[in-house]
Formats: C-alpha cells, structure tokens, sequence
C-alpha cells in the first residue's frame, strides 16, 4: 500500500483511492449532515463546519476556544504521525479552513481532495453510510499564531509594499453595495477575486489550472506575505487552501474578517471612487 510521502497537497480522487487503507490516514468530510448520511467516501468522519468556528458575533469566523479544539481533533483520533485528507461539497471552502486549523495546531501533513465529494463521484467512485465512531476524549494541542492575522496585526500592516490583502467576498460586499456589518467597502489596498470564480465547474469545482496566474495579474504573488479573508474566513478557506497549494511562503488567514473589520470603530475601510 502506497503511503502519502511525495504527494503534493492537493490530490486527485485515484490518489486517495490508493491509500484509503493506510493507517495513518485520519479522513474528513466537512459537508453537511444530509450529505453525509447519503453517501460519504469510506472511512471518513464527518466534522460539523461550525465547529470550524467560534460562532459569535460580531466576529463569528475567530478561531474556536482550545477546549473544543482539542475536543474535535480528540475525536478524529488525531496523533502526531497523521496524516490528513480533507474534503467538502463545495469546492474547497470549509475543507480550506480546516487546513488552517491544522496549521493553527502545527500539524503539516495534510492534503485536499480537489473537487471533493463531486470529483469523488465523478470518477465512479463508491460512497459508503457506515459511520466510525468518536476515536477518543480530548487531545492535548499546542496553538501557533502564524498562520493567522489577527485584526491589529493587519492594520500595522496596511501599506507594506510585501502585503497583499486577497478578498474572497463577491463584488458587491467589496464596492460596498452590499452591506453585512456596520460599514461597507473593503480593506484599504485589498483585492478582491471572489472565491467559486477560482473553481472549474466544468471539473466537478476542481481548483482551477489557471490559478497561478491570475493571482499574478491581480499583484498577489509569492513574494508578498499574504493575507485572505470574507465575512467568517469560510469562502477565504478556498484562498487560503489555493495560495497554499501555489506554495506561497507566507500566507495568513484573518479569522475575524469583515465580520471584525466591518463593526470595528476603528478600522479604515475603502470604497469605490465614484466619478
């Protein structure tokens, strides 16, 4: 049985299919309930995106508090010598922020099923109902600031000519004709690719092959320190998981987001010029 060494971190359905046996594979699906149930790869567990989470407002997206933590990974049985495949039914957005929370617990053996579910299925392979079960109590886990911006951060930061602020939220939230928190517009200097437009829809939301460069056209290049977000740092798990898939050395995913940044009296925000 072939094991994971040498993959990169995002793989293909027959990649997976060839270690669904390995034991050192913890695999999780971050679908719904009702997908789950229906039908989910063998052996994977299924985790709840909201408890990807900490759920509060204003700023719902932040990290969740380490007892839950260290209660979830104790569940999925997590060890050092793990490793994990990671998959949604979307495209890669929570399957994304699962990513960065391993990264938040400094474990970096990982890999996205590109596509998931859907590029599972689409390749004729079989779906099972069986459900392991809860593999134990809590584990205890080290949390790393790294790999994530926290609000002060970004705004000592706003300006560098080495940052490059990726906002995954649809062009309206960014001009600021749609409004989800106390102000409107977007980060100063951001730029905005909206997360599904980074998808091939004709590949199952395979992660498009053209990825590279199109984020070099937009500024966002590997030399910069990367900083993604939205509304929760949900859609901005896709950005995350891409710039990290491209190899980018520094990314940073602001878990507060614009549910943080659009309530804070203090935050600068930008808007469109109108002429």
């Amino acid at each position: 049985m072939p094991g994971f060494s040498g993959l990169p971190l995002v793989i293909e359905p027959s990649d997976l299919f060839a270690r669904l046996n390995a034991p050192e594979l913890i695999l999780v699906d971050l679908t719904s309930v009702a997908r789950y149930e229906a039908g989910h790869i063998p052996g994977a567990r299924f985790v709840d995106p909201k408890r990807t989470q900490l759920g509060l407002p204003p700023a719902p997206g932040l990290l969740p508090t380490q007892a839950a933590l260290e209660a979830l990974f104790g569940e999925l049985g997590h060890h050092p010598d793990a490793v994990y495949v990671v998959y949604d039914d979307e495209g890669g957005g929570w399957a994304g922020r699962f990513i960065w929370l391993l990264d938040v617990i400094g474990h970096k053996a990982y890999h996205y099923l590109d596509g998931g579910i859907h590029a599972w299925t689409g390749d004729g392979h079989a779906v099972s109902q069986d459900v392991p079960p809860a593999a134990g109590g809590p584990v205890a886990l080290t949390l790393h600031d790294e790999p994530t911006a926290t609000r002060e951060y970004l705004q000592s930061r706003l300006g560098a000519p080495d940052l490059a602020i990726w906002d995954a939220r649809n062009e309206a939230e960014y001009t600021g004709e749609k409004v989800l928190a106390a102000k409107g517009g977007h980060i100063p200097g951001a730029k905005n690719f909206e997360w599904t437009a980074g998808m091939d829809k004709t590949r199952n939301l395979r992660i498009r092959t053209d990825m590279a460069q199109i984020l070099k056209d937009l500024g966002i290049t590997p030399d910069k320190e990367v900083i993604t977000h939205c509304q929760t740092h949900h859609r901005s798990g896709f950005t995350y998981l891409v710039a990290k898939s491209l190899g980018y050395p520094r990314v940073k995913g602001y878990a507060g987001s614009w549910g943080e940044w659009g309530n804070h009296p203090d935050t600068p925000v930008e808007l469109p010029v109108k002429n």
